[in-house]
C-alpha cells in the first residue's frame, strides 16, 4: 500500500485514520480553501477584528452580525495558507445561526481536537472541523487552524455576553 502525497501547502496526514478518511479530509480542507465559504465583507457588522500568525503571514480578518445571543451572520476576508482559510471557512459557516455560547463551545472543542483529544474526532457537532484534526502532529501549523477561532474568541470572550465588544476590536489599538 502506497502513502497518500501531501496536499499543497503543506497541509498533514494524521497516520491513525485509513488512508481513504485521510484521503476525504484533504480533499474537505483544498475544497474550503479554493472555495471559501463565508469569504466576504459584511454589511454593517457588530463585531469585527483582525488579526495575524506572524509565523507564516496569515492574516484574517472576521465580521460577525450578533443579535442578542445569537450570531446571525459571519464572514471572514484575508490571506494565508490552506489550513488558516480552511479552517476559517468551516467555522464562519457553522458559526451563523448559532448561540454565542455554543459558538464559545465549538472553539474549546476544536482547540481540543487540534491539542490531540483523539475522541473528538467522531464528533458530529464539529463537523468539517473534524478533517483538520491531523494538525495536531504539526504543532506549528496549530496557530494557523486556530487563527479564526482566536478572532472569535476575542470578540465573544467568555462573557456571558457579546455586548461589551460591539463596534470592532483589533489587539493592539490598530484597525
Amino acid at each position: 500500500m502506497t502513502e497518500p502525497k501531501n496536499p499543497p501547502y503543506g497541509a498533514p496526514i494524521d497516520r491513525s485514520i485509513p488512508d481513504a478518511l485521510a484521503g476525504l479530509f484533504q480533499e474537505v480542507i483544498l475544497d474550503h480553501y479554493r472555495r471559501p465559504r463565508n469569504k466576504g465583507a459584511l454589511e454593517d457588522p457588530t463585531h469585527t477584528i483582525t488579526m495575524n500568525n506572524p509565523l507564516c503571514g496569515d492574516v484574517i480578518e472576521l465580521s460577525l452580525t450578533v443579535r442578542g445571543d445569537v450570531i446571525e451572520k459571519a464572514r471572514f476576508q484575508g490571506k494565508g495558507c490552506a489550513i488558516s482559510l480552511a479552517s476559517v471557512s468551516m467555522m464562519a459557516r457553522k458559526l451563523e445561526g448559532t448561540k454565542v455560547a455554543d459558538a464559545r463551545a465549538l472553539s474549546v472543542k476544536f482547540t481540543r481536537l487540534l491539542h490531540g483529544e483523539r475522541e473528538l474526532q467522531g464528533d458530529k457537532e464539529l463537523g468539517d472541523l473534524r478533517s483538520l484534526s491531523g494538525v495536531s502532529k504539526f504543532p506549528v501549523r496549530i496557530k494557523c487552524a486556530l487563527l479564526g477561532f482566536n478572532c472569535l474568541e476575542e470578540l465573544i470572550g467568555e462573557s456571558g455576553s457579546s455586548d461589551d465588544r460591539a463596534g470592532g476590536h483589533e489587539p493592539g489599538g490598530a484597525r
